[in-house]
């Protein structure tokens, strides 16, 4: 199957191979699939390089991944909330990259104000968000998962509303270009 041997190459999770190899194609792997962390990762493996249009997509679908994870947020917390707000507006052409970076920071040190918990959590996907911005593949939805390490049941509901929303974005599965 041309979809397995494409996710080996990218060096793809175990897991997510597994997954895909019960199905007969990459597009039916995709409109299956519940795990929007791995979807996120796929799209960042094949949307381009940093800056450019399609990484600004999917700096949006990352965000609207990591909204789920905002309402473990303290009350009065809002540095995660503006850092995906700005990654937003970043990708929309309203921010500037030094606008961004600062909301980033912002995010990121309310991670590490916070405890382990929820809320950590919820400000790392934000700050990932918006790293993503910049960086190579994305893991926001991951970071909602984690922000549910011990609830499997929010774990398995909140990937798969991730999912629902990479579809939403991306309807087909990215086109894997790989080097022979």
């Amino acid at each position: 199957m041309k979809h397995i041997d494409k996710l080996n190459k990218l060096d793809a999770c175990g897991e997510a191979v597994r997954f895909a190899g019960k199905f007969k194609s990459g597009q039916s792997a995709w409109d299956n699939s519940v795990r929007g962390d791995w979807m996120l990762w796929l799209v960042g493996k094949t949307s381009g390089k940093p800056m450019s249009v399609k990484r600004k997509n999917l700096v949006l679908c990352a965000c609207e991944c990591a909204r789920l994870a905002l309402k473990y947020v303290p009350k009065g917390e809002d540095r995660p909330l503006k850092c995906i707000e700005t990654a937003e507006a970043w990708a929309r052409g309203d921010a500037s990259y030094d606008d961004l970076i600062k909301a980033r920071r912002a995010a990121y040190d309310a991670t590490a104000s916070a405890s382990a918990s929820f809320a950590s959590y919820a400000s790392y996907a934000a700050s990932y968000a918006a790293y993503e911005a910049a960086a190579y593949a994305a893991y926001a939805a991951s970071a909602a998962y984690d922000a549910a390490a011990y609830d499997a049941a929010y774990v398995t509901k909140t990937l798969k509303e991730c999912a629902d929303i990479v579809r939403k974005h991306y309807p087909k599965v990215p086109v894997v270009r790989v080097e022979k």
